[in-house]
């Protein structure tokens, strides 16, 4: 575990700059994190945490297509 924490946080630059560090991280979904969303993917399900970044308390996974329509709407 303590290895994909290591290749996780050496990152690049350019992703810290953004303020999202965690963009190289697979299991967020950019398009998404853009949006200010919290965006981390649930890899087993495929569900999304559509709360606002840095959000308190336990991510709310939703289905792909409610994540879809977040994208499509701006919302």
């Amino acid at each position: 575990m303590n290895a994909e924490h290591h290749a996780v946080s050496a990152g690049t630059t350019d992703t810290a700059d953004d303020g999202r560090p965690d963009l190289s991280n697979s299991n967020v979904r950019e398009d998404l994190a853009m949006a200010g969303r919290c965006a981390l993917v649930h890899l087993p399900t495929g569900r999304t945490c559509l709360l606002p970044l840095r959000h308190q308390g336990p991510c709310e996974f939703h289905r792909p297509q409610e994540a879809e329509d977040v994208v499509a709407g701006g919302s």
